[in-house]
């Protein structure tokens, strides 16, 4: 029934030039799928408190780590935190020790796409996924991935609305992946070659501009996102109407004139701007970004990195994790797309986008920029599992110290997507979202690849080196 349903959704095209949407109809039809979907056993936080005891607590601000300390859990919220001779440990608590481990907030990426798997290409993805037909089968592939690469938010820029559904289903503990906060489609007036219909809400004029942020709103979207080709008055148009339901817009930004409309309009959060193959920008323009404190959120690292080291490592798209994370299907479509993966269309002006996303980058850290972390995962060869802490070491190699990136990637993130009371740093009354990662990342930022243990609302996730003693008995492989 679900296929069925998605078949009717693909009918109903989200582009403003065929009407604007109907959302009583949408509301209805994801509610068919919800209600048709099969319930599973959801996964359960533990029936007594936990208390991870003895590791190094990083709590997600900018200070001095606490050594040999203890945060409690109970029921999906921190009850205690601090060093181990100051927290009380409830007797009837399950005590794990985390000798030798870091203990840390939930990493949040600021900038995800739950629909794609790394593909090689995007044209090829999409007639493989048979337009938007298929992904309900992609979207656990890359939630899983980041979930053990240690994120416990995501937020989606650009996933059409069958996502909806996902997103409830990991709400409710049906299946492993972060939580989830989504744009849905886009506001452009340039349609993007290769991409569905579904992705993109094509504007004309700011009244179809406001009417689309109405809609959007309305469908279920936590953000808009805006893409290129936007004037002025578009920008200023979306700015007010999302304000006015209390709704932040980020901004898909890479040339100055776009940057300067967005700052002239009030746009919340600027997305890209500091990579790809933009030159540098003028100082003028990055101190003002810096001195407004706007938000920016880079992926920078899907430009540097990923090119050269699949070039210098090309055993990192074989990873065997991936097989056996992946439908058969999947898996031999994801492979193939790789062969000549540097002649892929992508990857055509490398060299300069390297470069320029370089010099660019490290403008904004220099100008002490209020800086959050976004991968853009999963872009071409940048898997979910890795991208997030492949984008801390960049960061950290373009100028940032590890404590002010893994703040970034907790704090300032939870603040830019608007959720700094629930999420972000590790404090009593705050969600139980928690990462343990074997090793110290302020010693070498690249331990984050070692994350052994993940914690989501309560619920406990392990890897196979952390399967021992009471974790196995409380929480989940994955």
């Amino acid at each position: 029934m679900k296929g069925e349903a998605l078949k009717i959704m693909k009918k109903w095209r989200f582009v403003a030039r065929k009407g604007v949407i109907n959302v009583i109809f949408f509301f209805w039809l994801f509610s068919w799928i919800h209600t048709s979907s099969l319930a599973a056993e959801s996964y359960s936080q533990p029936p007594r408190p936990v208390s991870l005891v003895g590791g190094m607590l990083l709590d997600g601000y900018e200070v001095t780590p606490i050594l040999d300390a203890t945060v409690v859990f109970e029921g999906g919220v921190i009850v205690a935190v601090g060093h181990r001779d100051a927290v009380e440990i409830p007797p009837d608590s399950v005590v794990i020790d985390v000798g030798g481990k870091t203990i840390m907030p939930g990493l949040i990426d600021a900038h995800i796409h739950l629909d794609l798997i790394g593909h090689g290409e995007y044209a090829g993805y999409y007639k493989f996924l048979e337009g938007t037909e298929r992904l309900h089968e992609a979207f656990p592939i890359a939630a899983k991935q980041m979930l053990r690469a240690g994120v416990t938010t995501g937020l989606d820029l650009g996933s059409p609305f069958h996502i909806l559904d996902f997103r409830e289903r990991v709400s409710r503990g049906e299946v492993p992946g972060p939580r989830l906060l989504i744009s849905g489609p886009w506001i452009t007036r340039v349609e993007l070659a290769g991409v569905p219909d579904e992705y993109e809400v094509i504007i004309k004029n700011t009244e179809e501009a406001v009417s689309a942020v109405r809609s959007l709103i309305q469908a279920g979207s936590d953000v808009i996102k805006t893409w290129e080709g936007l004037t002025l008055q578009d920008y200023r148009a979306i700015v007010t109407e999302a304000h006015a339901a209390g709704v932040k817009v980020h901004a898909h930004l890479y040339s100055p004139i776009d940057i300067r409309n967005a700052i002239d309009s009030g746009v919340d959060v600027f997305q890209h701007v500091g990579s790809a193959k933009t030159p540098p920008y003028d100082e003028s323009l990055v101190s003002e970004i810096a001195h407004k404190n706007i938000p920016i959120v880079q992926t920078v690292s899907h430009r540097i990195w990923v090119y050269p080291a699949t070039v210098s490592f090309p055993s990192r798209l074989r990873n065997p994790i991936y097989k056996d994370d992946m439908p058969r299907d999947f898996y031999d479509e994801f492979q193939r797309s790789f062969k000549n993966f540097h002649q892929l269309p992508y990857f055509n002006e490398i060299g300069r986008e390297i470069r320029n996303s370089n010099l660019s980058a490290s403008q904004f850290i220099e100008s002490g920029a209020y800086i959050g972390v976004g991968t853009d995962a999963a872009s071409p060869l940048n898997m979910h599992n890795e991208a997030m802490w492949r984008e801390m070491s960049a960061l950290v190699e373009l100028g940032m110290s590890p404590i002010q990136v893994i703040s970034a990637a907790t704090k300032t993130n939870a603040e830019i997507i608007g959720q700094f009371d629930n999420l972000g740093t590790l404090e009593v009354g705050k969600f139980a979202d928690i990462v343990l990662v074997d090793g110290d990342p302020l010693r070498n930022i690249e331990n984050l690849a070692n994350i052994e243990i993940v914690i989501k609302d309560g619920v406990i996730w392990y890897s196979e080196k952390a399967a021992f003693g009471p974790v196995t008995e409380i929480g989940y492989a994955f």
